[in-house]
């Protein structure tokens, strides 16, 4: 018998640590990649006279994937927090209001809390979301029957529901085009539901985990140290035509015509880009209607450099350039480096400084505006989509169906863990290190 060897489509996160598992292992692998560099939809670059993160930026050590990373890569003392106490401003009935960061923090923490209700029904253990729906389940039908209405209700239905004020509404709905990264009104209710059970259920938890924390380095300090680590393959510039999947083997077709055989496949590739490969057997009807429907991550990170030294917070709903724009980096020249968060990518484009004067003129007309870089993940090719945010449905009937196909095809990467799922890298790492952990089983079988 030869050495057993599995092939991983895609150097994001997930694949390099399902590869590290697998040489742990003792089982060849080798790693194709569409990109001409490592790191997936994390990408820390030069820009703007510093390390600035295009896709995930932050990290935290209550996510136990991530900081595992941290603590191995010695990165422990090389995080740095985001600014806080912030002059905040928010757009409400089309008029910008002023107040502070902790003021509007209390407005946006009460919301959370009627959005958080039920969760310790829905998620007595939040990485295992669909446990309402298992044979497990000792709870009541009528359970049930609201955890599958509350997927085919947005974020901001539940705040109507629970009769909170239009100004509190705006800034939610601003909240979550963010943390969606597209519309909330078109995505799932129990998504925000388990976000919030994955911070105890408390929103300056949550805020500190998603918006708090990030690698003075760079994230490229860990995907370059995950793949420093790995002895085998990664081919760069190298995408997938097709996948020819059986019950013992596979073969992955390149666009360049050569075809790799090996004993299992485990592809990372984001569900926006899956149409780029054809599957034998296809995959199926349920899996190809999300394929097709996509994520609800339709959106946009921007950064902006502004003139002199400004700690700023802007909030704005639907139909904002950008939903959320605050400080991130204050520069030795005296600039200020922003971070921004859309819920639509076709709102703007994120290396025009006039479309970045317009965002931050949303607030404030007397900033002025001097750079504006960024990257469209929803028109990149290979990733077709920001992080993987779920429309309404697809909680019940979306990320999950990416599970087993009876067949050596699993699928690994953000958009299919049971934790943080599409915002954070901790998602990626954990699916990548399982699947490569229950494949290492079955071959061991």
């Amino acid at each position: 018998m030869g050495a057993q060897k599995v092939i991983i489509i895609g150097a994001g996160f997930a694949g390099l640590v399902a590869a590290r598992e697998l040489q742990t292992a003792g089982i060849d692998y080798e790693i194709v990649e569409a990109k001409d560099r490592i790191g997936g939809r994390a990408w820390t670059e030069e820009r703007m006279g510093r390390p600035l993160e295009l896709g995930a930026t932050w990290v935290h050590w209550f996510q136990a994937h991530i900081w595992t990373e941290i603590m191995r890569y010695g990165q422990r003392t090389e995080i740095e927090t985001s600014p806080h106490g912030n002059d905040a401003y928010w757009v409400t009935d089309g008029k910008v209001v002023e107040g502070t960061e902790d003021a509007l923090d209390e407005k946006i923490s009460a919301a959370m809390e009627a959005t958080f209700s039920d969760n310790d029904e829905y998620f007595q253990n939040p990485y295992d979301p669909l446990w309402v729906l298992s044979d497990a389940f000792d709870g009541t039908p009528e359970l049930r029957e609201k955890f599958l209405a509350d997927d085919q209700k947005n974020p901001i239905e539940l705040l109507t529901e629970a009769g909170f004020d239009q100004e509190t509404r705006d800034i939610t709905e601003a909240f979550w085009c963010a943390g969606y990264i597209g519309d909330p009104y078109t995505g799932s209710a129990l998504m925000a539901k388990q976000w919030g059970a994955l911070s105890d259920n408390r929103y300056r938890v949550m805020e500190d985990i998603t918006l708090k924390w990030k690698l003075k380095n760079g994230m490229r300090s860990l995907y370059e140290g995950i793949a420093n680590d790995l002895q085998g393959p990664i081919r760069l510039n190298s995408p997938v035509d097709s996948i020819e999947h059986k019950d013992t083997s596979v073969a992955v077709k390149l666009t360049d015509g050569e075809t790799l055989t090996a004993d299992a496949v485990i592809c990372t590739v984001p569900v926006g880009a899956l149409s780029n490969v054809s599957f034998d057997p296809p995959l199926p009807e349920q899996v190809q209607k999300v394929v097709n429907a996509r994520w609800n991550s339709q959106g946009a990170k921007i950064w902006i450099k502004v003139k002199g030294k400004h700690r700023f917070l802007g909030y704005a709903p639907k139909p904002a350039k950008m939903s959320i724009v605050r400080s991130e980096y204050f520069m030795d020249d005296d600039t200020t480096i922003m971070v921004g968060f859309g819920y639509d990518s076709t709102n703007v484009d994120l290396n025009s400084v006039e479309d970045a004067q317009a965002i931050i003129n949303q607030w404030r007309d007397d900033l002025e505006v001097v750079d504006a870089t960024g990257h469209d993940w929803v028109a990149d090719k290979w990733a077709g989509q920001a992080w993987g945010t779920l429309r309404k449905g697809q909680f019940t009937q979306g990320w999950g169906q990416f599970e087993d196909f009876g067949t050596r095809l699993y699928f690994a990467g953000s958009d299919y863990a049971y934790g943080w799922r599409g915002v954070c890298v901790d998602g990626a790492l954990e699916r990548g290190m399982t699947t490569a952990r229950k494949i290492i089983a079955e071959l061991r079988n």
